[in-house]
C-alpha cells in the first residue's frame, strides 16, 4: 500500500457510491476488480463495494478510477 508505483485505494461510501453509479450508469458497468487483489485485502473491501483509486501522474495530473470488487 506504501509503495510509490500503488496509486491510493479507498471504499466508497454507500451514499456517495449510489451518486457515483447514477451519474455514470449502471454498478455492472463499472471496470472490476478482484476480491483477491492484494490492496483489496488490506482494505478489506467486500464483494460489490466501490472502490475509487486516485493516481497522480506527471502528464495527466490527478486522475481518479473507480472499480467494483468482484468474486
Amino acid at each position: 500500500m506504501n509503495h510509490l508505483l500503488v496509486p491510493i485505494h479507498e471504499i466508497v461510501g454507500e451514499e456517495e457510491a449510489e451518486r457515483i453509479i447514477k451519474k455514470y450508469g449502471k454498478k455492472e458497468n463499472f471496470p472490476n476488480i478482484l476480491l483477491l487483489d492484494p490492496v483489496i485485502e488490506e482494505l478489506e473491501a467486500k464483494k460489490g463495494d466501490l472502490i475509487r483509486i486516485t493516481r497522480e501522474t506527471p502528464t495527466a495530473g490527478k486522475t481518479v478510477y473507480y472499480r467494483v470488487v468482484v468474486k
